[in-house]
């Protein structure tokens, strides 16, 4: 038996919804990206949709700050909607040109806005999603966040600031996260400040409550912080990457991608062993020219400036496309999903160096 729907009801239902929710109470604006079913995967119609939105509350000195979240339980944002992206470089279009531009610039604006932003960082942050919080003052993560740079395993670098946020994160740890494109959990994300406050999922709508009665005083971002103390913590314990913090300094420090996997595959006794071991078959799965390429940004962004990194990453986007192996990852993944993606060169023995930097030439000038 199928119900009726109402004539005003099946209107509703066949209005599309917004894919960016914006909505000001309290003098806070709510900035919501609304692609549940997508996991919130960002478009270029939503990057022009925060970034006006966000400019327009810049200038609204009615608006005090602003919270940024993605809609249902499962994600904040999971990246940039690839797809779209391989659909425009295979039909000879501009948008992945375009997108690339705007979305940077959007991040570039998020990092230096003159109001507080607070990041919801709920479920999936991953890509595209780190792009949109690593700018934020204050980064909430719950039970449910998982965070990555996971663009290595689609054959691509991690882009979005993350030549210039990964190399801060102290020791090695963000250069294993950039070439592993490994997930992280709560624990992680606050031991390697890419987050700063943990709050449970099941507390998001008592600090929506809280937020909406606050009561504000001479600085929104102290009477944002002061709030998030008395509902969150800055630290957890048993982090994974504590534990493994001496070794990941160790093999990530060493001069190439061929080197650290050979010395990980060389340890055989010790705590280290099968999570070295584990390591050395993720990273060979990952395309070996994408590793290279993220490597060598790494270690230039630790120099660079912010404005410098989304220009070295904007200069290597410019290549990618063509010289790079997204477009095979994107396929093999996503497209015909059959997993056994081609990379060029297929094994890491196979690196030409000079391949590699030929992508870094004609942005020396700026510093290395």
């Amino acid at each position: 038996m199928t119900a009726e729907v109402p004539s005003q009801v099946r209107e509703a239902l066949d209005t599309p919804q917004p894919q960016v929710l914006a909505q000001v109470r309290n003098h806070i604006g709510h900035l919501t990206l609304n692609r549940p079913a997508g996991l919130n995967a960002i478009t270029l119609d939503m990057v022009r949709s925060l970034h006006r939105q966000l400019d327009a509350w810049a200038h609204d000195p009615a608006v005090y700050a602003v919270v940024l979240r993605g809609a249902g339980e499962k994600a904040f944002c999971a990246g940039g909607d690839i797809r779209s992206l391989y659909d425009s470089f295979k039909a000879g279009d501009t948008l992945h040109e375009d997108f690339f531009v705007e979305e940077y610039a959007l991040d570039l604006a998020i990092h230096h806005y003159g109001k507080p932003i607070l990041a919801l960082m709920d479920g999936f942050v991953l890509g595209g999603g780190m792009g949109l919080v690593q700018g934020a003052d204050l980064r909430v993560v719950t039970e449910r966040s998982r965070l990555a740079m996971p663009e290595v395993a689609i054959g691509y670098f991690p882009d979005v600031g993350g030549s210039y946020f990964l190399p801060r994160i102290p020791g090695e740890l963000g250069v294993y996260l950039g070439v592993s494109g490994v997930q992280i959990r709560a624990a992680d994300a606050l031991y390697c400040g890419l987050a700063d406050w943990y709050l449970q999922s099941s507390q998001l709508e008592l600090l929506d409550g809280c937020l909406d009665s606050l009561i504000w005083h001479a600085n929104p971002l102290k009477d944002l912080q002061g709030l998030l103390a008395t509902l969150a913590v800055q630290t957890l314990p048993d982090a994974p990457l504590l534990a493994q913090r001496t070794a990941i300094d160790h093999f990530f420090a060493l001069p190439d991608m061929p080197a650290i996997v050979e010395q990980l595959r060389a340890v055989t006794v010790g705590d280290s062993h099968e999570w070295a071991l584990a390591t050395a078959t993720l990273l060979e799965s990952r395309s070996p020219l994408a590793m290279a390429v993220t490597l060598e940004m790494l270690r230039r962004g630790r120099h660079l400036s912010l404005e410098d990194c989304f220009a070295l990453e904007l200069h290597l986007d410019r290549q990618w496309f063509e010289r790079g192996d997204l477009i095979e990852g994107v396929r093999a993944l996503l497209i015909d999903k059959d997993k056994r993606p081609r990379w060029n060169p297929p094994t890491l023995q196979g690196l030409d160096g000079q391949r590699v930097a030929a992508f870094f030439h004609g942005f020396d000038h700026r510093g290395s």
